[in-house]
């Protein structure tokens, strides 16, 4: 038994997700452009480090808002 936690979800081909397999954390990223990516992380601290690297400041100008849901949302897995 796992627990699944929804970061995103823009459509059927747009989402993040976060499973809790255990000591395992498995976030999935599913794209329309680049198809499904799993990354497999041994701790939280190791999850949000990669986050933070993936989800940048830069990227976010003038949507602050979807930067912070986002961070929020890995923050309460």
């Amino acid at each position: 038994m796992f627990k699944k936690h929804q970061i995103y979800k823009t459509d059927k081909y747009n989402m993040l997700t976060v499973e809790v397999q255990g000591k395992t954390i498995i976030v999935r990223e599913i794209s329309d452009q680049w198809g499904e990516e799993c990354h497999t992380f041994l701790s939280r601290p190791e999850m949000l480090h990669w986050a933070e690297n993936r989800f940048r400041q830069e990227d976010f100008v003038g949507n602050e808002e979807q930067l912070q849901a986002i961070m929020d949302g890995f923050r309460a897995v």
